[in-house]
């Protein structure tokens, strides 16, 4: 779970304007955080199966995301994975 705080940083670095809480950028910075705060989880608690349930569901909603950002807007979507630091 991301905290408020961690969200608001997320969601101002992927922002494409002040009000933005709903484009492309901003759900995949969202998904980003909540993946990486999960697979910390899961590192330590293996058995988890439940969660990793949950985080295999994430990391699909997130490459649906980037799938059509990168059909829609492929400027926005080679600066947000370098923002991010994810693979192609």
């Amino acid at each position: 779970m991301l905290t408020t705080k961690k969200k608001n940083v997320a969601i101002k670095s992927a922002a494409r304007h002040d009000t933005d809480t709903g484009s492309p950028d901003v759900q995949i910075a969202l998904l980003s955080g909540q993946i990486d705060e999960l697979a910390k989880h899961l590192k330590k608690n293996p058995k988890d199966f439940h969660s990793r349930r949950g985080l295999l569901q994430m990391v699909a909603n997130r490459r649906t995301h980037l799938r059509y950002l990168e059909t829609s807007n492929k400027r926005h979507y080679n600066a947000l994975i370098k923002k991010l630091g994810l693979k192609k």
